[in-house]
C-alpha cells in the first residue's frame, strides 16, 4: 500500500499502522479514510497530502 505524506509538516500516513487514535483502524486504505479526515499533527485535510 501507498503512504501519503503531509505537504505542511511532513506526517506520514502509512496504510499499514492506520490512526487509532483518530478512529482509522491499521490496514485501511487511504481512498476510505473519511474525506473529513485531518493530519492528526497539523490539522490540514487530506487534499494536503500527496503520494510518497
Amino acid at each position: 500500500m501507498d503512504k501519503w505524506v503531509c505537504t505542511a509538516c511532513g506526517y506520514v500516513y502509512d496504510p499499514e499502522l492506520g490512526d487509532p487514535d483518530s478512529g482509522i483502524a491499521p490496514g485501511t486504505p487511504w481512498e476510505e479514510v473519511p474525506e473529513d479526515w485531518v493530519c492528526p499533527l497539523c490539522g490540514v485535510g487530506k487534499d494536503s497530502f500527496e503520494i510518497m
